[in-house]
């Protein structure tokens, strides 16, 4: 029987209205809406920089990218190894999704911001286009690290003997060029790496490849045979590689396509099923006498290739600080919008809590990470004992945060966040792999202890940037005297202690930055929840007395419209 206070207005068989759903996320200017990103990168030294990196967040804030990245994550690449006449060809397939991001990232020189690279502030201003990147694709973000972090070396080693005189100005170049050609005939190019084999991982000292000089004259060129368990970016222009030679392990820049226009020995095997970054191809290949040209000295590949590596451990977190702060920003919007119980849930206290908590790991990450991005371009013993210990120190400790901080943001959504489209399933499934792409936790710590071992100096200039910030906060004090305490007994420290160390200098670094440059109730909060005795082991567990709404008002500013109340 048919009622008569139905509403004949609505279609026959209606079930109910949609209410109390947040509205889509709109278009904000990722940079402008970010005080902590642009202080940083004003006091970094990259203020010259702000208006193009300001154009670039409000392209990258626009809803059409964010919907390029779901495609390009939905039609992951596809591997053809040969062409329909049989011949080899060696070619991954993306969508035009990926192009489309990867050519938008290239035009803001998120991989090499300035060719002049003496102009300061250059490596901070390419950093803060990296980290506002990783906010809507981190597959994109792996040629790009590579690349960065490859260019100093092709600038220092790509002379004409090397045959890698070609090269520079064209990975300088802001134009993305994904077409299979000689470098001479492009436009622009990008660089990936070939580190790790089957029986190693991460000791490449195991490796197994070999290199054999071509006796060719007027070049340092070589023919490699073996193969490599990771090659990232296999549709790069060229790979930095490990080989084997007479005189020890040595770097190569392997190119895909040889001057003559025919295809590098470089056989695809197949591309990893992976957990995440689907958007991105990782493969496993053989070199069957391929061609490459020797980068530095022979027995020198390991130094080589680590510094490239060094930098992409930069780039690890940046990268999550970048998730991070995209993490935030979707957990904040739902929780402007979402009611339950009566009142929306950023206005409830245990709620606030947490996204107050998340606030200031985002703002910490980034203010962090933009500091290390300095001390890269920074020259002099200072700089290179400071980032020798801090680069790995952060990279455990930021990407092991990232994980975390991921998971709870998701579950501010709730069942929302765990549904694909959403967006937060594919942030979660994306931050494990800067914790374990170019070195795991493990390896990081031990690199913290390998650099305070080695190089006494290590300890003296991170306690020197850690002065700077004293007397700003009793918490920060205490940490930095206990640090100070462990620092000098380095000698004494085992393997075991790597995790816990490399966390005292994380926090306090972290710490110390936040006292000297952020708001009070920011440093404050940052320091009584992470060095105070109260600390807990789950976020959203600040302090009484945390101010709250100050901390969330720094972080929403210019993101979203008033809250549409249902």
């Amino acid at each position: 029987m048919k009622s008569d206070s139905v509403d004949p207005s609505r279609p026959p068989f209606w079930t109910h209205d949609i209410a109390n759903q947040p509205p889509p996320l709109g278009e904000f200017n990722l940079f402008s809406a970010d005080a902590c990103l642009r202080e940083a990168v004003e006091r970094e030294g990259a203020g010259w920089a702000s208006a193009a990196l300001a154009g670039y967040g409000e392209t990258l804030g626009h809803p059409h990218l964010r919907d390029l990245a779901g495609q390009a994550n939905t039609h992951s690449p596809v591997l053809h190894t040969h062409d329909r006449y049989g011949r080899r060809i060696d070619e991954v397939e993306f969508h035009p999704a990926w192009h489309e991001l990867l050519g938008t990232a290239v035009a803001a020189g998120a991989h090499a911001y300035d060719s002049d690279s003496r102009r300061s502030g250059a490596e901070v201003a390419r950093a803060a286009a990296f980290y506002l990147t990783g906010q809507i694709e981190n597959g994109i973000q792996c040629p790009l690290s590579m690349t960065h972090a490859a260019i100093p070396l092709i600038a220092r080693y790509g002379d004409a003997a090397a045959g890698l005189e070609q090269w520079l100005p064209i990975l300088l170049s802001r134009s993305y060029d994904p077409r299979p050609l000689p470098v001479a005939q492009k436009r622009g190019a990008l660089l990936g790496m070939g580190m790790t084999e089957k029986q190693g991982g991460s000791d490449v000292r195991s490796n197994s490849s070999i290199a054999e000089p071509t006796g060719s004259t007027g070049i340092a060129s070589y023919r490699i045979v073996g193969h490599k368990w990771f090659f990232s970016a296999p549709m790069c222009d060229a790979h930095l590689v490990l080989a084997n030679t007479d005189g020890g392990l040595s770097c190569f820049l392997v190119p895909r396509v040889l001057p003559d226009g025919s295809r590098n020995a470089i056989r695809l095997q197949r591309l990893k099923d992976k957990l995440g970054n689907r958007s991105n191809a990782s493969s496993e290949v053989e070199f069957q006498g391929a061609f490459g040209c020797l980068l530095g000295e022979e027995g020198r590949g390991i130094p080589t290739i680590i510094e490239m590596a060094t930098r992409t451990r930069l780039d690890c977190v940046l990268g999550s600080a970048g998730m991070l702060r995209r993490a935030l920003i979707e957990a904040i919007h739902h929780a402007q919008h979402r009611i339950a119980f009566g009142r929306r849930l950023i206005e409830q206290p245990l709620m606030k809590n947490l996204l107050a908590d998340l606030s200031l790991e985002s703002e910490a990450s980034t203010a962090a990470g933009m500091r290390l991005a300095k001390n890269f371009e920074n020259g002099g013993d200072e700089a290179a004992h400071l980032r020798r210990v801090l680069t790995p120190a952060l990279k455990y400790w930021v990407c092991k945060r990232g994980i975390t901080f991921a998971g709870e943001a998701m579950e501010v959504l709730g069942g929302n966040g765990y549904v694909e489209d959403s967006g937060m399933p594919r942030i979660f499934r994306e931050m494990p792999l800067n914790s374990i792409w170019e070195g795991s936790g493990n390896v990081m710590c031990l690199d913290v202890l390998r650099a305070l071992r080695k190089d006494g100096a290590c300890a003296a200039v991170l306690l020197m940037e850690l002065e700077t910030a004293r007397g700003g906060n009793r918490h920060l004090d205490a940490a930095i005297a206990r640090l100070k305490s462990e620092l000098v007994l380095s000698s004494d420290l085992t393997e075991a202690d790597g995790r816990r160390l490399a966390e005292s200098i994380a926090l306090a670094f972290c710490a110390s930055l936040l006292v000297r440059f952020s708001p009070a109730p920011l440093s404050e909060a940052y320091c009584a929840s992470r060095l105070g005795a109260d600390r807990s082991l789950q976020p959203g567990a600040l302090p009484p007395g945390t101010a709250w709404d100050d901390i969330l008002a720094r972080s929403t500013a210019g993101i979203a419209p008033e809250p549409r109340v249902a």
